[in-house]
């Protein structure tokens, strides 16, 4: 007995059927809304002179817009001839770089969270 009582029971070898091996998959993170508006800015668009009013004045735009971008979206939503200019500018004060992103704009002259850019047919300031 006393044999018995020292030996160990064997535990059973796993087989490769019984084996069940977890794996975790990374998912990639949900992004919550706040990270996804972070990537927008919202900007509003100001008629100034004799430009045309828009039926809609706040859009959100990707921080990774250029100027360029909002006017040839003027030019389009305003239905402008190729002849007919537009300007574009922040805060009522200069008339930012075509090159220029949304998101430097926004970290440098936004106002509660909003990027102000004024557009007219002429040139208004600066």
């Amino acid at each position: 007995m006393a044999d018995s009582d020292q030996t160990e029971p064997e535990s059973p070898k796993p087989d490769s059927e019984t084996v069940s091996e977890k794996v975790e998959v990374e998912q990639p993170p949900v992004e919550p809304e706040k990270d996804k508006k972070k990537n927008k800015v919202e900007v509003r668009l100001q008629a100034v002179g004799d430009a045309p009013i828009l039926k809609q004045k706040n859009f959100n735009v990707d921080r990774e817009k250029q100027i360029s971008w909002i006017i040839l979206f003027l030019r389009k939503f305003l239905k402008l001839k190729e002849q007919e200019s537009i300007y574009l500018y922040v805060n009522q004060a200069f008339a930012p770089s075509p090159d220029q992103t949304i998101g430097n704009l926004a970290d440098c002259f936004s106002q509660d969270n909003k990027l102000v850019l004024h557009y007219s047919r002429g040139q208004a300031w600066g």
